[in-house]
């Protein structure tokens, strides 16, 4: 699979610059400090920067973006990310992240939080001077850090072995979870460029139905994919007691239900295993493909309305690679 950061020409090494020059030149901490050295870790460990890619994308659709602006977006966006997914990690209890352990592993819940919480406080003030210095709403980034993206973890940590809950349940999750930040990344840089304001609500809308699908897609692979390249056991979700869509469509099948509601904190692997191979046999994946299929569908229709914009490409780029349609 060809690269997307290629396939959109982006230089990945610039964004990696931008990143690091906010922690590098943070005139409140030194770069000599163990913050700054483990926030510098954290963002060298690897990751595809898929929200600083959507900021850039979202600002060629505007005829005035300044790079120098756009990646301190970028950066931001991918920050937030990454404070994201240390406090994924804690609730989770996952104690691998991209084939190392995770940083609450490594420091302890307590200093993790800390690396966590700074990254996330120091991308509302960058937005906010951003904000200031242009006179420009760009807050969606930085909304997102106390709303939604807390909202969302605090979502799916209640809904932990909680077989109730109901698909519109998972949906809102996932999208204060996963879509709505990717959307926020291109709306922001769409702004960032001088984009008209239903350009960059498109974008917006785009942003959401792509987010919502690859979040659906990450829930199908959870099953679908070998240990070797998800990093860890399949069905690895459903052992944590995350409900997520394959899930509840399993829910709805009688010889399932009972089987999958059995499944506790406590339960044996050999327990969970066998259910796992109940849901990769039963249509439930086939259903949640249905419906990521039904968001593909409409971010198409979104970029249909922006094909008079030369962007338009590389939104269909984005959708091929993260839908999987890329071969």
């Amino acid at each position: 699979m060809t690269r997307l950061d290629a396939e959109l020409g982006i230089s990945l090494r610039s964004v990696d610059r931008a990143i690091e020059s906010m922690v590098k030149f943070d005139k409140d901490i030194p770069r000599s400090s163990m913050l700054a050295q483990h926030v510098l870790q954290l963002i060298r460990s690897g990751g595809k920067r898929i929200r600083p890619l959507l900021v850039i994308v979202g600002s060629r659709f505007g005829p005035s973006a300044e790079e120098k602006d756009t990646m301190r977006l970028a950066a931001a966006a991918e920050l937030i990310h990454a404070a994201s997914l240390i406090h994924d990690d804690i609730i989770d209890d996952s104690s691998v992240r991209r084939g190392e352990p995770a940083l609450h592993v490594k420091l302890g819940i307590h200093d993790a939080l800390h690396v966590g919480n700074y990254m996330s406080a120091r991308v509302v003030e960058l937005i906010t001077e951003y904000s200031a210095e242009r006179e420009r709403f760009a807050y969606d980034l930085s909304s997102l850090v106390t709303t939604q993206l807390c909202l969302g973890e605090y979502q799916q940590l209640s809904h932990l072995y909680n077989y109730e809950v109901h698909i519109e349940d998972y949906l809102e999750k996932s999208r204060n979870k996963t879509a709505q930040l990717m959307a926020s990344c291109l709306k922001i840089g769409a702004l960032s460029g001088g984009a008209k304001n239903d350009i960059s609500e498109l974008l917006y809308s785009f942003g959401e139905k792509l987010g919502m699908a690859f979040q659906i897609r990450d829930d199908i692979l959870d099953f679908t994919q070998s240990a070797e390249k998800l990093g860890k056991p399949a069905g690895s979700d459903l052992r944590k007691g995350q409900v997520t869509l394959p899930v509840l469509f399993a829910l709805e099948q009688e010889e399932l239900a009972s089987r999958i509601r059995s499944i506790g904190p406590d339960t044996p692997k050999a327990q969970v295993d066998a259910v796992v191979t109940l849901i990769q046999q039963s249509d439930a994946l086939r259903q949640s493909e249905l419906i990521s299929e039904q968001y593909l569908d409409e971010a198409q229709h979104v970029i249909r309305q922006l094909e008079s914009y030369p962007a338009h490409r590389d939104l269909t780029v984005l959708l091929n690679y993260l839908s999987g349609r890329e071969h």
